[in-house]
């Protein structure tokens, strides 16, 4: 049964109202208020369900799309998984791990900018073997940043190339949702597409990797942490084992919330038994260390529970709010059509291969940009417009699918109200080294880097015709290939 499309006063492009007032109050907020908090971004993201209310002539149907859009699975899913990863970035942070890495790669000799660089590719690598960016950025921020911010790095680089290496893998894994969705959206294999993909992939990784390093030198970074370099307990080194463990069962399962779980329960394990932190605490005028305090007399009144778990969950509280506010604007604009008028015009401009190509990748920026969300974007655009395009043009089923998931991984890994990036931030703002989304933005290599190569390679053809020959008979004869 088809829904009722939510109607505006002022037409149906007024559902797209939401994301133009939240992205005027984010730019005012972002680039010249320079906030760093994540609540910051709560007024603008509430601000922009609110106004667009008086312009909805059913403002029944109007509650409903925002209720439905904050508690659609698209929603949730990322809320819990932040959650889950939250408390397992908490408890390596509390182990002292950080220090302890920093300390081994100072003791190898590494400086500043090669661990940016070490971070990018391990990113890349956690990323294309578990098929899941949020949970590299979880790692990546939980670990690798503060363990660079103690060597001297540059902070908004190493968040910039955490960043780059979560779209690496989200482009490149073959478990990663959005290379499933833009090889099932065109009917051919995952294997066929991460094959004709990887020449993309690789070129915008050594990309990065060039301008990491140019970026290291010129702009530098902060001071090492005093004392926590040279100077650090190795026995923190030992969390490296619920580290593997995780980054393990991610790998196999793609699961981020079994991965942090198991981790997180791991992790909290070894860090008691090796007396690295208190499991909770009880606070009152003085930190109370303790399993579990349970007191009877009135002083306990007074006290405030604290520690790992607790912090761990409350340090994601602020970018769960945003996201969820996020997705009630996201579900009024498609309950408006807003999204399907978008591609429908868009549809028109399509005159050739070139033209049809680069279409279908506006469409998909546009779309993943404005959402934050891939996936949604690569399914949305997939079957309905980048699948009748490709065969009228004879564009190769797997270049369509390169094209929807490589334009997918770029703006929508680093613009200011992207979960990717607010899922940064929340993690920076909890460490010593707190950012602006401003800051980040120049840093994220891979994204601009994927941008201009799959942008320049729709102006040469290159790919326009990747594996042809291995379509079913069926197929070749929809696409014109003789």
């Amino acid at each position: 049964m088809e829904k009722k499309r939510l109607e505006f006063y002022g037409g149906p492009w007024m559902s797209f109202l939401p994301f133009i007032i939240f992205i005027a109050l984010i730019i005012l907020t972002t680039f010249f208020w320079q906030s760093i908090s994540d609540g910051a971004l709560w007024v603008p993201a509430f601000t922009a369900i609110i106004i667009p209310f008086f312009f909805a002539k059913d403002k029944k149907h109007y509650a409903d799309a925002v209720i439905d859009g904050m508690a659609s699975r698209e929603a949730i899913i990322p809320v819990v998984c932040w959650i889950f990863a939250g408390v397992f970035s908490r408890v390596l942070r509390m182990s002292g791990l950080a220090n302890g890495i920093a300390g081994v790669a100072a003791g190898l000799g590494v400086g500043p900018t090669a661990f940016a660089v070490i971070t990018f590719l391990a990113s890349a690598l956690f990323a294309t073997a578990s098929g899941t960016g949020f949970g590299t950025i979880a790692a990546g921020m939980g670990v690798l940043y503060p363990a660079g911010i103690a060597l001297g790095a540059n902070p908004a680089l190493l968040a910039g190339v955490i960043i780059s290496g979560a779209a690496f893998g989200d482009n490149l894994a073959p478990v990663s949702d959005t290379t499933i969705c833009s090889a099932t959206s065109q009917d051919i294999d995952v294997p066929g597409v991460v094959r004709s993909r990887l020449k993309y992939a690789l070129a915008a990784g050594a990309v990065t990797i060039i301008c990491t390093i140019v970026y290291g030198m010129v702009a530098g970074g902060g001071a090492a942490t005093e004392g926590s370099v040279f100077e650090y307990d190795p026995v923190t080194l030992v969390m490296l084992i619920p580290v593997a463990i995780t980054i393990y069962i991610a790998i196999k399962t793609g699961d981020i919330i079994i991965a942090t779980t198991i981790g997180t329960v791991l992790g909290c394990i070894v860090a008691c038994v090796f007396g690295m932190f208190d499991f909770i605490q009880i606070d009152s005028d003085s930190t109370i260390p303790a399993v579990l305090a349970v007191h009877g007399d009135a002083a306990a009144l007074d006290r405030t529970v604290d520690g790992v778990i607790y912090t761990g969950i409350s340090s994601m509280l602020q970018v769960c709010i945003l996201a969820l506010l996020l997705f009630g604007s996201i579900s009024v604009m498609r309950a408006g059509g807003g999204d399907v008028m978008l591609l429908e015009k868009l549809n028109a401009i399509a005159k050739g291969p070139k033209s049809a190509e680069g279409t279908i990748s506006v469409m998909v920026i546009v779309l993943s940009a404005i959402m934050g969300l891939n996936a949604p974007a690569i399914l949305t655009v997939g079957a309905s417009f980048a699948k009748p395009m490709a065969k009228k043009y004879g564009i190769s089923p797997y270049r369509t699918a390169n094209l929807m998931d490589a334009q997918s991984n770029t703006l929508a890994y680093c613009l200011p109200w992207t979960p990717a990036m607010i899922y940064t931030l929340g993690f920076a703002a909890d460490s010593t080294a707190p950012l602006t989304a401003a800051m980040i933005i120049p840093c994220c290599f891979y994204c601009f880097a994927m941008l201009v190569i799959m942008t320049a390679s729709i102006f040469t053809g290159t790919g326009r015709h990747d594996l042809m020959d291995q379509l079913s008979p069926e197929m070749k004869k929809e696409y014109g290939v003789k």
